[in-house]
């Protein structure tokens, strides 16, 4: 017969220890038991355990103190804290230091068991995310090696990293939206299910967003330029940008005026993928610029003209956060994000793929204070 999960019992009072354990073991647990901090951390060194409860005051080394020793030791421990009414400060410290729950005295079985419930579902859920994540980079590792066979993706092999902490970073979002909804799947708590699904819509998105990017940048790119009026896609990405623009206090702008019926040999599907990466990230320079409804002023321009040569020029223009000169050097580096944990580095490296390939430029200048200028022109 096999024995059933472990946990660490830690209180100094005698008589509360042996009848929580005692309970503990009636429902399944296999239990030991310590009467302070530091002969529980002794116990854990010697044969660590999945779960740990223990009492926040105590003497010597208390539960706080604990619960930091025991992550260091075991960051996918997870830690259950025993606090009084009064001492919810305390456990509140405690959540934040990662426990994972904690229980008021008098301990009542039906919480303890919740806490313990949500412990070892949280350290199961770690556990899943990890050989999801460590799967998701063998997978990328596999199909770089492949990819590394032709000459024009060596660029993705030397990126494995970046685009392995970006798989990571995705994965740690997905965690803890997942947190939040069972936290308020087992509380009741809209404000949690509303925050967890949000959160989870989000790192859904970015998944798919960067899934797209490395298609499109993993394969040659498919540009069919027919006769066409290249003010058509500005005008689509001004429609659909607009409402999230103003919504959030931005005022976008199109300036496209009449070309007389003049019509440019353009892929007008691959032009709206590129206005659209471009527009949003002019987007985003405002918002991080702090312009927004209770700072008005950000503002992004979208310009169509027509070239001497019967091409076109599109230029996107921002008066956002701005991008200093040694930036600019990497903005079409593949897996170079000025995004942080939010972008994939891929959106300007494929934009550029699908100008090239139409047989245009695209670069970028400062002009004026703060105002970036994104320029493509297809001849």
């Amino acid at each position: 017969m096999s024995e059933g999960p472990s946990l660490i019992l830690v209180d100094d009072e005698d008589g509360l220890r042996r009848v929580l354990s005692l309970s503990l073991a009636d429902r399944g647990w296999r239990v030991r038991q310590a009467a302070g901090g530091a002969e529980a951390l002794a116990l854990f060194r010697a044969e660590p355990a999945p779960v740990v409860v223990t009492d926040i005051k105590m003497p010597g080394m208390d539960g706080l103190a604990l619960l930091r020793e025991v992550k260091k030791l075991d960051p996918d421990c997870e830690v259950v804290l025993i606090t009084g009414h009064g001492d919810i400060d305390l456990a509140i410290q405690g959540i934040k230091l990662d426990a994972a729950d904690f229980v008021t005295k008098p301990i009542r079985d039906d919480a303890l068991d919740i806490a313990l419930s949500r412990a070892r579902e949280r350290r199961a859920m770690r556990r899943a995310i990890r050989e999801h994540t460590e799967h998701l980079e063998r997978l990328v590792e596999q199909k770089t090696r492949e990819l590394l066979t032709a000459e024009r993706l060596a660029a993705v092999g030397q990126a494995v990293t970046g685009l392995s902490h970006s798989i990571k970073n995705m994965a740690s979002g997905l965690e803890g939206s997942l947190f939040l909804l069972r936290q308020g799947l087992d509380g009741d708590r809209q404000a949690y299910l509303e925050q967890g699904y949000e959160m989870l819509e989000a790192n859904v998105r970015r998944l798919k967003e960067l899934s797209l990017d490395m298609l499109r940048f993993a394969r040659p790119q498919d540009v069919r330029p027919v006769p066409a009026d290249p003010s058509t896609p500005a005008r689509q990405v001004a429609e659909l940008l607009g409402p999230r623009a103003r919504a959030d206090g931005l005022e976008l702008v199109l300036e496209a005026p009449s070309m007389g019926g003049r019509v440019a040999r353009i892929d007008p599907e691959a032009m709206h993928r590129c206005l659209l990466n471009l527009t949003g990230n002019a987007l985003d320079a405002c918002r991080a610029a702090g312009f927004g409804p209770d700072k008005p002023g950000g503002r992004v321009v979208i310009a169509v003209s027509p070239q001497p040569d019967g091409g076109v020029r599109y230029a996107v223009t921002d008066n956002g956060c701005g991008i200093s000169a040694a930036t600019r050097e990497k903005l079409f580096t593949p897996f170079f994000s000025t995004k942080g944990e939010t972008g994939s580095g891929l959106g300007l490296a494929t934009t550029r793929q699908a100008v090239l390939a139409q047989g245009g430029t695209i670069d970028i200048a400062t002009v004026e204070a703060g105002k970036t200028v994104f320029s493509i022109i297809i001849p």
